[in-house]
């Protein structure tokens, strides 16, 4: 018991334990970034591995693997001090590496976010805990950005361009969005609000997504027109895993174990589940079925909406942006979409667009109207209001329109000119033959092995004209009214 009382209490002699270190805000902090690390490993990867087709099951899951360990090394060795480090231009950090030991240990901070607060002081954004968590936390963020992205161009795109595109678009346009809204850019020291990425995560993927699908050319006519999910069971663990993740997600950005972040936990998941009702209750009403599918969209709307005011709006705004997230990006992706012949024309292979772009761009704006002034005073460096609580409320909402058009802006811009750079030396789109065949012929690997010890199937083997079947009579493909294989005859 003394040497318990010892290692923990008296921190002269407690090198691990520094007087400003709170053990509970460093818990929670690295609570979250694992929740957050479990969204896209493995939630997302196992989520893209199954609503795809099944010859693209391995490629797409590979895609989503494969950017989180190159932001990972990208981040500690660049990219962390580019959007979170000493200002280089108003909206761009100075690149250093996140490695030593005495820059990790030392207590987390945010040089650039110092701002004047009501009674003339001074305050920049110092959590209590080492910068080896922030930095961490924070590298969560990027990766799971990098992955969403990949879901526009899934089932054509060059594995060799794709692992060109993720060092290049996280140095060259997230760091910006980051460092701009969070790092203490000029969009931050404006006031504009993005709680936990609606605008930084949500918005450019979406809008970086849809410019990639452009540039890489769209999937075979064969896929666009029947895609259907492999593993529809398999897609709602890693929506479900998606959806608990988004607690370290939202409840990670106060930097705290405060009641602040509880609020964003309970409104998160408050928006998700309403959103979810809502997209489901439109597919039913105009399409007669409720579809799983369409249930995890919904799922993933609601979450993207709330995450720019998840901490700052009251639980029946949540409610009200669950509403709204159900139905506005159901809109815009079952009739806008289709009435527009330009975004017919660009493939975008998971909707993105739709599920990220346009939710992301709705919650920062009803976050613009929403945000509730004591939540808002718990966490943002001024003084703030959504336009539904009058004062400088309109302002604010005009803020959120201005940041979302640089956001948009700058992704467009960016993405088009990395992808054409990458274009001179690497082809963007898989040639024909690999499309036509998928993860074989790309990977020489299969998801399903389901022929003997592992081998591929082969008609003249396993099929039911061949012995010992011979004899036999083929199953009927009806049993009990549902549809069985394909009998060749």
């Amino acid at each position: 018991m003394d040497v318990v009382q010892i290692a923990y209490t008296k921190h002269e002699i407690a090198p691990a334990v520094p007087p400003w270190l709170n053990k509970g805000d460093n818990a929670w902090q690295i609570t979250a970034s694992t929740l957050v690390g479990i969204q896209s490993m493995p939630a997302l990867v196992i989520l893209y591995a199954s609503i795809v087709k099944k010859k693209w099951a391995v490629n797409s899951a590979f895609m989503a693997l494969y950017a989180f360990a190159a932001v990972l090394i990208c981040w500690v060795l660049l990219c962390y001090r580019m959007a979170f480090g000493d200002e280089l231009l108003p909206f761009w950090g100075k690149g250093a590496p996140a490695l030593g030991q005495n820059y990790l240990v030392g207590r987390a901070k945010v040089p650039e976010s110092t701002h004047r607060v009501t009674d003339g002081d001074y305050e920049t954004t110092e959590p209590f805990y080492p910068m080896a968590s922030l930095v961490y936390f924070q590298f969560t963020f990027a990766a799971i950005t990098l992955i969403l992205l990949a879901g526009s161009v899934l089932g054509r795109m060059n594995i060799k361009a794709w692992m060109a595109f993720v060092p290049l678009w996280l140095i060259f346009s997230y760091t910006v969005g980051a460092f701009s809204l969070w790092g203490g850019g000029f969009l931050y020291h404006w006031g504009v609000i993005d709680y936990s990425g609606g605008y930084v995560i949500h918005l450019s993927s979406g809008i970086a997504g849809l410019t990639a699908a452009y540039w890489v050319g769209p999937r075979l006519k064969s896929d666009r027109e029947r895609f259907p999910p492999n593993n529809v069971l398999l897609m709602l663990a890693g929506a479900g895993l998606l959806w608990m993740g988004w607690s370290g997600f939202n409840g990670g950005a106060p930097y705290a174990a405060n009641i602040n972040s509880s609020i964003a936990v309970l409104n998160t998941n408050v928006c998700a589940a309403t959103s979810l009702l809502v997209w489901t209750s439109l597919d039913v009403v105009f399409f007669g079925k409720p579809s799983v599918i369409g249930a995890v969209q919904g799922m993933m709307t609601g979450l993207v909406c709330i995450t720019p005011g998840a901490g700052l709006v009251q639980s029946w705004a949540a409610i009200i942006m669950g509403m709204l997230s159900g139905s506005i990006p159901w809109v815009s992706m079952m009739i806008l979409h289709k009435k527009c012949s330009w975004l017919q024309k660009v493939d975008d292979t998971l909707g993105v667009f739709h599920t990220h772009a346009v939710a992301g761009m709705l919650g920062g704006l009803l976050t613009g109207l929403l945000a509730e002034p004591d939540l808002c005073r718990l966490i943002l460096p001024i003084d703030t209001r959504g336009a539904f609580y009058g004062g400088n409320g309109g302002v604010q909402f005009l803020k959120q329109m201005v940041a979302a058009l640089f956001v948009i802006a700058w992704n467009v811009a960016s993405t088009t000119i990395i992808l054409l750079v990458i274009r001179l030396y690497i082809p963007l789109r898989m040639p024909d033959n690999q499309l036509e065949i998928g993860d074989d012929a790309v990977h020489g690997e299969e998801a399903y092995a389901l022929w003997g010890d592992g081998e591929k199937y082969d008609p003249r083997k396993h099929g039911w004209h061949t012995p010992p079947y011979s004899g036999m009579t083929a199953p009927s493909p009806y049993v009990n009214g549902a549809r069985g294989v394909t009998i060749s005859l």
